[in-house]
């Protein structure tokens, strides 16, 4: 039995606001694309360049990220944007690239701004989803997406995913899946960098204000500093040792 999502509390982002048309509009005003909008090859070709641009977070589309099946049967009419983008989403390439190098967070972070077109509303609703990804997989943690009510209300089927109500800040599609606090870490890219080392200093010194008088932690350091030398008693070698003195001479 799978679990429920957690329950958590939205908080008021620029996507929950109603737009106001053309006065809501401006240069960062994404294009839609829309299967009812495609009248011909070249506009189909669009909408899947667009897919490809949504999901993997890239603007040239890459050879060897194209799902060229996939594709087949969506120009077919057999699959709907929101399958194809379901099919991109469980590729291999795609769980390589985005889902091997991240944590659970993460991914929620990343699906969230690529599948739902917003930012996650807080904690809470990251670890809700995390604990989807935990109980039902990576596959299913992408169908829940999908079939949730937000996209269906949002997207629907024929609709390409896109960033809602983007105001500052760059967007979700030129953010790296990998390059983050985690990866960074895992990868040991901060352990030479004198800025985290100077931080680092300065945190630990902070720290070591706010402990109390008398607290041992606040002398840890100092007593590891010392070095104790203990002197213990001097054992003689065997060389040292005149064994001829020793042996009784009869006179």
């Amino acid at each position: 039995m799978a679990l429920p999502l957690l329950e958590y509390k939205p908080t008021t982002q620029n996507q929950r606001v109603r737009s106001f048309g053309k006065a809501d509009q401006n240069e960062d005003t994404p294009f839609i694309y829309r299967t009812e909008d495609t009248f011909s090859a070249t506009e189909v070709e669009a909408l899947i360049k667009a897919a490809y641009r949504q999901v993997f977070s890239e603007h040239e589309t890459l050879k060897f990220n194209r799902q060229i099946t996939v594709e087949t049967r969506f120009k077919n009419g057999s699959l709907t944007v929101r399958d194809f983008v379901r099919e991109l989403v469980k590729s291999e390439r795609f769980y390589s690239l985005v889902v091997a190098p991240n944590n659970n967070y993460r991914l929620v972070e990343v699906c969230l701004k690529r599948l739902l077109g917003r930012a996650p509303y807080n904690r809470d609703e990251e670890i809700a989803w995390s604990i989807k990804i935990g109980t039902l997989g990576w596959g299913g943690f992408v169908d829940a997406l999908l079939d949730s009510d937000e996209y269906s209300e949002a997207f629907g089927d024929n609709t390409v995913p896109y960033q809602r109500k983007r105001m500052e800040g760059r967007p979700f599609n030129l953010v790296t899946p990998r390059y983050d606090d985690y990866y960074r870490d895992q990868a040991g890219l901060t352990k030479n960098d004198w800025r985290f080392t100077l931080d680092k200093f300065v945190r630990g010194v902070y720290r070591e204000q706010q402990i109390p008088e008398g607290d041992p932690r606040k002398y840890r350091n100092m007593a590891a500093a010392i070095a104790p030398q203990i002197k213990y008693e001097k054992k003689p070698s065997a060389y040292e040792i005149d064994y001829l003195s020793k042996v009784p001479v009869r006179r």
